[in-house]
């Protein structure tokens, strides 16, 4: 018995640096392992795709929980105060803001219109989430058009979507009347085209062009169209230009000649062609269309403080009346756009941003922006009631929600990958 006690106290002695061997390697194989996973789980995230692999960019899977409720209404609602999930960038944070619209940069000294989230009466607005609308525009183009207000819009959805685009990876290229936002690994852009009536006129130099002589070709928009053709998402806008004074210079049928039109004749001159342009050269099956209704103005306070005599400058916070409805948007147009669209062969959705902006006395640049390309001098910010600007907007700010609302519809068509 003692022998045999001896034998097996010798074997588990020879034994017992082997099995200790064998479990630090294994426990040295499974570091290894883990960190490698966690090195492609990294590896993933920031560069959507290992060494090798050909399926560029991180794929997302769009739930039934990301798209919006069946009948839900996202332009009826109201603006509720959130501090801790908006906003959803940091103006510092966003490279690719123009110095019309960083009002904090600018010396605005509130952020309180930063933090203000829409909320649709009865139903939830998708949160923006970067990674599934690069998955939507893989292999994409996205295409916004129209004035300055849709270049905010287009800054906006840039500033949405960089962070999580690793550096190297994405790039702004300035090709007039057009910038142009690549995202490599997507292999897809988000761009901006200069176009404020949307067909030509005498003002579609990106950067030099008349404001107050304007000049419309109600019946011309070839050259526009050439650079619209086969864009797989386009989002336009068309407004503030035309209502500088109730009368525009116009030519229609002839080049040569010149009539003063009614802004709303003229218009609506203009969306047919638009109109005749789209269905003779989209294809519907793989174009998606949009068309953003008017950004309105808060140029007079007493439309919101009867009795005062000011305007947007030193506003902090929403308008609370539901049903209020100011003279910086126009009912006539918006009844034009709407039949326009009623009455197409193919399909565009129109996105009714009017009324949820309409509340948002608060978020104009108003003395924090540039006017005729350079910031306001001091003198001209100690006057905001002749120089502050009430038509556009800072960002991070209302144009966030005019995007959210865009995704939430793209969302909803969205086929997830196989």
């Amino acid at each position: 018995m003692n022998s045999f006690k001896s034998v097996s106290d010798r074997k588990i002695q020879t034994l017992f640096p082997i099995v200790l061997f064998s479990i630090i390697i294994l426990g040295n194989l499974r570091l290894v392992l883990d960190s490698f996973k966690r090195n492609q789980s990294n590896i993933l995230g920031i560069y959507g795709r290992l060494k090798g692999e050909s399926n560029n960019g991180v794929r997302v899977v769009v739930s039934p929980e990301d798209r919006l409720e069946e009948g839900c209404d996202v332009f009826e609602g109201k603006w509720i105060w959130d501090n801790e999930s908006y906003p959803l960038y940091e103006e510092q944070s966003c490279p690719y803001l123009v110095k019309q619209t960083t009002c904090l940069k600018n010396g605005r000294p509130d952020s309180f219109y930063q933090n203000w989230r829409w909320q649709p009466n009865g139903c939830n607005l998708p949160r923006f989430e970067p990674l599934k609308l690069l998955d939507i525009l893989r292999g994409k183009r996205m295409m916004f058009i129209g004035d300055s207000l849709q270049r905010g819009q287009f800054e906006s959805m840039v500033c949405l979507v960089q962070s999580v685009i690793p550096e190297g990876k994405k790039s702004l290229h300035r090709v007039p009347p057009m910038k142009i936002f690549k995202i490599e690994e997507y292999n897809a852009s988000i761009e901006y085209y200069w176009a404020p009536f949307i067909v030509e006129s005498i003002s579609d130099h990106a950067t030099n062009h008349t404001v107050h002589k304007r000049m419309v070709r109600l019946d011309s928009i070839a050259k526009h169209g050439q650079h619209w053709q086969g864009v797989d998402i386009l989002v336009f806008e068309s407004y503030i230009w035309w209502m500088h004074k109730p009368f525009i210079n116009a030519t229609y049928g002839s080049p040569d000649h010149v009539t003063e039109y009614n802004v709303t004749t003229a218009y609506r001159l203009a969306l047919k062609t638009w109109a005749d342009w789209l269905e003779l050269n989209i294809n519907p099956l793989t174009q998606k269309l949009f068309f953003m209704t008017m950004s309105p103005t808060h140029l007079w306070s007493w439309e919101w403080k009867p009795g005062s005599d000011e305007n947007c400058f030193n506003e902090l916070h929403p308008i609370q009346d539901p049903s209020y409805w100011g003279t910086g948007s126009n009912l006539e147009i918006m009844t034009i756009l709407q039949k326009t669209i009623a009455e197409l062969k193919i399909d565009v959705t129109l996105l009714n941003i009017t009324q949820l902006s309409e509340y948002r006395k608060d978020a104009h640049t108003t003395i924090y922006g540039e006017r005729k390309g350079k910031l306001l001098t001091r003198e001209q910010r100690a006057d905001p009631k002749s120089f502050a600007d009430c038509i556009h907007w800072c960002l991070p700010g209302v144009p966030d929600t005019w995007n959210q609302i865009l995704y939430a519809y793209l969302l909803k068509t969205f086929q997830n990958f196989a």
